[in-house]
């Protein structure tokens, strides 16, 4: 991954395409927070991570999913 290689400890992603473009923010959400766990699982270089979200409805369905 280009973060572990620049010694990046912090990484943020914006949930886009769930706007405009339509794509499912439910799908979206599994997508990221499935991606980020295993990379996590074999990885421990990044120590911080935020999932940005722009508007409530993308808000309420991390926070179900990640419990925060």
């Amino acid at each position: 991954m280009l973060a572990v290689e620049n010694n990046i400890t912090s990484i943020a992603f914006p949930n886009i395409s769930t706007g405009i473009y339509h794509f499912p923010k439910d799908k979206a959400v599994r997508i990221a927070v499935d991606t980020v766990n295993d990379f996590l699982s074999e990885n421990e270089t990044i120590q911080k991570i935020v999932f940005v979200c722009f508007d409530d409805e993308n808000y309420n369905l991390y926070d179900a999913i990640l419990k925060i």
